[in-house]
């Protein structure tokens, strides 16, 4: 980033070793904007792994990282509502991109993406092709259970009374929904709000989101995996 514009980005898989994982992301970035590393001033980490990093100068947290990038993106959101593979956390913000109040889900994956991904294995689904199928729901079914263990076993119960996958990825989807907006609450929910992470990117989580959370209208980041980055990004400016 330069001057408030993104001149370069790029998404690497972490694997285990996250710092060459980090250095590959960089050099592709740097690629596409026809940049030198030389070129860059500062950089900065977020993330699980930012401590992780030796060539950045600084890190910022998670929180402070997404309610930089989101009010960025949208100067007028207040509320963002982040959703990834290992993690989700509600944060409240000002204008500034400060974060007022923030709760994280991180004890349980039901929470999370990987809940997701262990209900797409159980239906014998691919995991880009849940949310799609959860839209043609055609009834909601409860899913009682608060772990994804044994929301797991209640998903192969239900394959196994013949209930339609449709419906079964619907109550997975509206199962994350009640856990993730139990969390907003918790920070206060405000309707300028928007979605980031890489679970943004799931229809059936989206829409199941909606109704749980009770609002017609919500933002979803046009690149919701980028967004923490971008906060990274604004938090080395500053």
């Amino acid at each position: 980033m330069e001057d408030g514009k993104i001149k370069g980005k790029a998404m690497v898989l972490s694997g285990f070793d996250q710092e060459e994982s980090a250095r590959e992301a960089l050099e592709q970035a740097l690629k596409e904007a026809g940049l030198a590393r030389e070129a860059i001033g500062i950089i900065v980490t977020t993330g699980n792994g930012r401590k992780a990093i030796s060539f950045a100068k600084g890190d910022v947290t998670e929180a402070r990282a997404a309610a930089l990038g989101a009010v960025f993106l949208y100067p007028t959101a207040r509320t963002v509502i982040d959703v990834g593979a290992e993690e989700s956390r509600a944060i409240k913000c000002d204008a500034t991109g400060k974060v007022l109040d923030f709760a994280v889900n991180e004890k349980c994956a039901a929470g999370s993406g990987a809940f997701t991904e262990a209900m797409a294995r159980a239906l014998e689904v691919p995991l880009e092709e849940l949310g799609p199928l959860s839209l043609r729901a055609t009834q909601t079914i409860p899913m009682n259970a608060q772990c994804a263990v044994f929301a797991e076993s209640e998903v192969i119960s239900l394959i196994h009374s013949k209930t339609e996958k449709a419906d079964i990825a619907r109550a997975v989807h509206d199962g994350l929904s009640s856990r993730v907006v139990a969390m907003v609450r918790r920070v206060g929910l405000n309707t300028e709000l928007v979605l980031i992470g890489g679970v943004a990117h799931n229809p059936g989580f989206v829409e199941s989101f909606k109704r749980t959370v009770g609002l017609d209208d919500v933002r979803t980041a046009a690149e919701p995996d980028f967004v923490g980055a971008i906060g990274a990004a604004l938090a080395a400016a500053e």
